[in-house]
């Protein structure tokens, strides 16, 4: 079971990247070439979607929470999943 749920967890951003592509136009103008939304699905989807969320509702204006957010998003996107465990 935990490992259903470590999959859910690193497959989640990227299924809400997926549906917004497919279904809106929330990436359209945000970049100039299809470069970096592929990168950033690969790699850093936390981050990508709170870039992309940046520039919708805060005019891509990198203020304090901007800024917060994409740290918080870097740590999701960069930590491991599970962490290391004590053996007792």
């Amino acid at each position: 079971m935990p490992c259903l749920l470590v999959i859910f967890a690193l497959a989640t951003p990227r299924l809400v990247i997926a549906v917004l592509w497919f279904f809106t136009t929330w990436f359209t103008g945000l970049f100039d070439t299809q470069l970096w939304p592929i990168l950033g699905f690969i790699f850093l989807p936390t981050s990508f979607l709170w870039f992309t969320a940046v520039q919708h509702w805060f005019a891509g204006q990198w203020t304090l929470w901007p800024i917060v957010g994409l740290v918080i998003a870097l740590m999701i996107d960069i930590s491991p999943a599970g962490g290391r465990r004590k053996k007792a």
